[in-house]
């Protein structure tokens, strides 16, 4: 038999499969998937909350774990009073404690890629991820402008 299950369907999948990856591979450091992200956003340089809320607004509209933190701001409070990021004002960066602690989850967060792609070409995956952004273009995504709620 052939599975006919519409692209929505992989997709709400993969992403529940990942962040459960996420969940089990990172609880024991401490760390939810939402602040991985918030900790990589960092290391590009400091950023302002609405900034961060920015980059990572696609995560914070959809469902997440009962106890995991619903807005960018819970998740910041916890990695500052964890010393993994410092808050000057309205500023936010990167210490070098996270520094160091991003370094050792970025490992653990690329074997579990690696995992999740083996079997897949370089290119399949390239093609896939450019699939996906000129989906995303056509439902009226734009790169270059910042989500309306931020």
């Amino acid at each position: 038999m052939t599975d006919s299950r519409p692209l929505g369907y992989w997709l709400k999948l993969v992403d529940s499969l990942i962040s459960e990856q996420f969940a089990n591979s990172l609880e024991e450091h401490g760390v939810t998937r939402r602040q991985w992200q918030l900790l990589n956003v960092l290391s590009l340089g400091p950023a302002t909350g609405g900034e961060l809320t920015a980059a990572l607004a696609p995560f914070f509209g959809e469902a997440q774990a009962e106890d995991e933190p619903t807005s960018p701001s819970e998740h910041l409070a916890e990695l500052v009073e964890s010393g993994w990021i410092a808050e000057e004002g309205h500023t936010f960066t990167l210490t070098e404690r996270g520094a160091v602690s991003l370094d050792r989850l970025t490992e653990i967060v690329d074997e579990m890629r690696e995992e999740s792609s083996s079997g897949i070409s370089t290119e399949e995956y390239a093609t896939t991820v450019d699939s996906l952004k000129k989906m995303a273009v056509n439902l009226g995504w734009d790169p270059d402008k910042p989500p309306a709620d931020v």
